[in-house]
């Protein structure tokens, strides 16, 4: 199964990307032994549109065309559900024995994801109910898949 993470705005270079990157290379090592294929990223640039609605719009547009067909979608949304580590571990593993070609992960930008996005995810996830730049979250989203990965391969990385 593939992870894909889509998300709006670009990590510049620096310490964001670099554990961004650091994060998913781990999990793409640790989840290969598992069946884990990938775990990729794709990036399209905040939206210039002068309202709100329109920036969600425009982004949501782009996004979903980023997708692709087949498999689950996770969005991340801070009125999503907690989840433990451990249940995003499961909800993983269970998506690649049912044979899903991959989960895809929606990341958006200051506005927030459209509705259209939301309502059509599988799983609406939340990293809590502060405000999180889009930015820290793609890092956070980036060292849950790789403890996931940890979880599932009985790794001693995840000390809940």
């Amino acid at each position: 199964m593939d992870i894909t993470l889509l998300a709006v705005g670009r990590l510049k270079a620096g310490p964001e990307r670099e554990l961004c990157d650091r994060y998913l290379e781990r999990a793409r090592k640790s989840g290969s032994r598992m069946g884990f294929r990938a775990f990729s990223v794709s990036e399209i640039a905040e939206s210039r549109a002068a309202r709100g609605d329109d920036r969600i719009a425009d982004e949501a547009e782009r996004l979903t065309g980023l997708a692709g067909k087949g498999g689950k979608i996770i969005c991340l949304d801070a009125g999503g559900e907690l989840l433990t580590s451990e249940m995003l571990a499961r909800t993983l593993s269970r998506n690649a024995e049912a044979g899903e070609p991959r989960v895809t992960f929606f990341v958006g930008g200051p506005d927030g994801l459209g509705e259209g996005i939301l309502a059509n995810a599988d799983l609406v996830l939340s990293f809590g109910r502060v405000t999180w730049p889009h930015q820290i979250v793609r890092v956070l989203l980036a060292e849950q898949l790789y403890r996931a990965m940890t979880i599932l391969s009985g790794h001693p990385y995840h000390r809940a």
